[in-house]
């Protein structure tokens, strides 16, 4: 089974001309929630940005599976550390998702070219990039009795559709 097709870095990125909303996923571990994370990425017209290591190959089935035949429609870029991220995006675009952060997702003004950021699905971010982006982190509010989180997929769909619709649902159909 082939890898799926990678887009290289546009010179675009993190410039004022930037007009697409950003999902990065640092090292994500369960192929379903990246397929669907890249059809939701397709449905709104985000970049897909993933940062080594992956819990698992691009040539996964599951991974293609979840992703459909959106495939095609979504553009997919591999880092190979979250340095490489940072040097293409200012800090003052990038919402880091945690469920240590104090300030809501909803309350944050998302613009065209920002970034949201995930951390893997059974530790989320690392507590050096939490540490020091603190000022950045976001949350998504949950009940916490009995649940530490909510699915990744589910995070990015939160996060992603509310940076849409304060982007006024850019490119959307009518």
């Amino acid at each position: 089974m082939a890898k799926l097709p990678l887009t290289p870095p546009s010179p675009l990125w993190g410039t004022a001309a930037d007009q697409s909303l950003h999902v990065v996923l640092v090292s994500p571990e369960i192929p379903p929630n990246t397929g669907t994370i890249a059809r939701l990425c397709a449905a709104t017209g985000a970049h897909l940005h993933l940062v080594e290591p992956l819990g698992f190959q691009l040539d996964d089935s599951q991974l293609k599976r979840a992703g459909l035949d959106y495939w095609p429609n979504v553009g997919l870029t591999l880092h190979q550390d979250f340095a490489q991220v940072e040097a293409i995006f200012a800090r003052t675009k990038l919402h880091l998702f945690s469920t240590h952060a104090r300030q809501c997702y909803a309350e944050c003004a998302y613009q065209p070219g920002d970034v949201l950021v995930f951390g893997r699905e059974t530790k989320g971010l690392d507590s050096e990039l939490r540490l020091r982006f603190e000022d950045r982190l976001r949350w998504i509010p949950i009940r916490r009795t009995g649940v530490r989180s909510i699915n990744l997929a589910c995070a990015v769909s939160c996060a992603l559709y509310e940076a849409w619709r304060q982007c006024d649902f850019a490119g959307a159909a009518d």
